[in-house]
């Protein structure tokens, strides 16, 4: 359960960090807002990935699983577009990728 809320938080502080961006690039939020809030939301996410036990190459690969699955969050939550059946056949099969990766026994 660590290891996922990890995942979470870490897919979360990514995604706040390039959304930031995003709506400066829109017009929609403040330059001076902007450079220290996704500068931190960046930091954090570079720091929650140091606090995965496993190999980096391998804490990679299982957070693109949680990434997708956060990402389709978001879109649903911040955009307002509900995901499609689609969308949730590949969070589920994403997410088994992330689990049989993160999760395999220890050698």
């Amino acid at each position: 359960m660590k290891t996922l809320l990890l995942y979470l938080a870490t897919a979360i502080a990514e995604i706040v960090g390039c959304y930031l961006p995003l709506l400066w690039l829109r017009g929609q939020g403040s330059g001076w807002l902007l450079l220290p809030a996704a500068a931190l939301s960046l930091a954090t996410f570079a720091w929650l990935l140091t606090l995965h036990a496993a190999p980096s190459g391998r804490v990679y690969a299982a957070y693109g699983g949680v990434y997708v699955a956060v990402a389709l969050a978001w879109l649903w939550s911040v955009d307002g577009i509900r995901p499609s059946t689609s969308d949730w056949l590949g969070v589920a099969l994403t997410l088994l990728g992330m689990a049989v990766i993160a999760f395999q026994p220890k050698a």
